[in-house]
């Protein structure tokens, strides 16, 4: 007895042009590094922001180091740009920056609810 399905496999390494190849073109990167001295200096500068909450400066330093390297900028540059900033300004320009690498359905800090049609809305609600 046969059994048949429809899944297939596809290497979406070689092919960026496809849709999920867009979506998930950064699965496929090569990792990359930063020194010691530069990892410590920018979660130090993100400790001190989050009021000294440790895992939160890790998470947010990770996050702009690698936004930064895929950017091809330097993340010390970055940081620098970030500490010349008036406070309470951090938060938009941190959303901006870690929006530079994320596909448009999918961005940090912006609130993207569809209009819905007033008959839709009614024929759900009766």
């Amino acid at each position: 007895m046969s059994n048949a399905n429809n899944i297939t496999t596809v290497d979406l390494s070689n092919n960026k042009s496809t849709p999920a190849g867009q979506y998930f073109n950064n699965y496929f990167a090569a990792p990359t590094t930063v020194s010691q001295n530069q990892n410590d200096a920018i979660t130090a500068y993100f400790q001190q922001v989050t009021g000294g909450n440790k895992q939160s400066a890790a998470v947010l330093a990770s996050t702009v180091i690698y936004t930064a390297l895929a950017q091809g900028l330097d993340p010390m540059s970055i940081v620098q740009q970030f500490q010349a900033l008036k406070p309470g300004e951090l938060n938009l320009y941190l959303a901006m920056f870690l929006n530079l690498n994320r596909v448009g359905t999918s961005l940090v800090g912006v609130n993207n609810s569809p209009v819905q049609n007033k008959y839709v809305t009614r024929a759900i609600l009766a």
